[in-house]
């Protein structure tokens, strides 16, 4: 019955022995399924040829500087900030996931869209020493980015005088 509905043209029903109907049938179900293996191969091969010229624009992001000392710092001031300029120097695409602080007291801000090649950005990160303890502070900023490298960490310091 599967194969009546399906292949109904392939049917004589004239002069057709049920044995003869049910080979045909069969040889119809494996010549599918046989192209479906050919069409999951193709596929495959397509994909693993967009994902090797992909990795040939390969974004890369310079930064301006990796490292910014606030000096001495008053608590009593507040939250004090700085921002980190970049510029994607590579070829394709810059994504930047994730722009994660190794403190609470530290919290950074990232562009969420991609940058095009040859475009500019900052992240800016602020620190609030408040509550914390006097003196002096070193703090990270890892990012995840779709780079050649992947991760970068930026980092923060200075030394902060209690009230």
């Amino acid at each position: 019955n599967q194969c009546r509905g399906k292949f109904r043209h392939f049917y004589i029903e004239t002069q057709t022995t049920l044995s003869e109907k049910l080979y045909l049938c069969l040889t119809i179900l494996k010549w599918r399924k046989q192209m479906k293996k050919i069409l999951a191969s193709v596929l495959f091969i397509f994909m693993v040829i967009g994902v090797s010229m992909a990795q040939d624009s390969k974004a890369e992001i310079t930064f301006e500087k990796l490292t910014h000392d606030f000096g001495t710092i008053k608590e009593v001031d507040g939250p004090v900030s700085c921002t980190f300029k970049f510029k994607n120097t590579g070829t394709g695409m810059l994504v930047i996931y994730q722009a994660i602080a190794s403190c609470g007291c530290t919290s950074p801000t990232f562009p969420k869209e991609p940058i095009k090649p040859g475009d500019s950005g900052e992240i800016k990160v602020t620190y609030n020493g408040a509550g914390k303890s006097p003196g002096k502070f070193d703090k990270v900023i890892t990012l995840r980015t779709n780079t050649k490298d992947e991760i970068i960490r930026l980092k923060i310091q200075g030394t902060m005088i209690g009230k």
